[in-house]
């Protein structure tokens, strides 16, 4: 029997599927899908007794797209008026705190910078920590404009990134792409424009730059 492989959306684990009353009843004895239970908030009050602080993904969590979902102002409102320290996190590099912030105003929240944590301004944050400004090295980006942007602020050189989004390789004999020895540190967020070029550009950075 022939054997396949189903991924279900949210989840870490891989269900085998198989053919075949044989290797079906194989499967069924070998695999279990296990599931983390989760019951329904009983005691609203005592959440907010407990909690002081509550984080908020962003993404289908306070808006969906460019919509925000409905009841999350009166939610915000009402932890604020509480007392509690709110904090949103995001994934999604493809935006700086800036950029974040400018998307919660539009969508009539009001959010101040401290309180908004993206993967881009981590990155920045972590080059920042390692005092990687010190080394006089640059950052090439495999990214968006929200990577970038949180370098800026943090006065950290870099290259890549946006810029690079028509590049090509030739794909011939003898070939070369030259790369800047000054690289040391490649930054990989989320890229619409990704090419083979830029891949290629941060593997020779991290392969040939020592240190990088």
């Amino acid at each position: 029997p022939h054997s396949v492989v189903r991924r279900v959306p949210g989840r870490a684990t891989a269900a085998p599927l198989a053919f075949g009353p044989t290797a079906r009843r194989r499967v069924s004895s070998r695999s279990r899908v296990h599931m983390a239970s989760c019951s329904r908030l009983a005691d609203a009050a005592a959440l907010m007794d407990s909690v002081d602080v509550f984080i908020f993904d962003c993404d289908g969590v306070i808006w969906k797209g460019d919509s925000l979902i409905d009841g999350v102002p009166a939610i915000l409102d009402m932890l604020r008026k509480a007392g509690k320290k709110i904090f949103f996190v995001t994934n999604n590099s493809t935006k700086s705190r800036k950029g974040y912030k400018g998307k919660f105003t539009s969508l009539g929240l009001d959010v101040q910078d401290e309180e908004i944590f993206s993967s881009s301004f981590a990155a920045a944050a972590y080059m920042e920590q390692i005092k990687f400004k010190d080394t006089g090295k640059k950052v090439y980006v495999i990214g968006e404009r929200g990577i970038t942007e949180e370098l800026d602020l943090i006065g950290v050189p870099h290259m890549g990134g946006e810029s690079e989004k028509d590049m090509k390789i030739e794909l011939k004999s003898g070939a070369k792409v030259e790369h800047d020895e000054d690289v040391g540190a490649v930054i990989v967020g989320f890229d619409r424009n990704i090419n083979y070029y830029k891949i290629q550009y941060a593997q020779l950075c991290i392969n040939e730059n020592p240190g990088c």
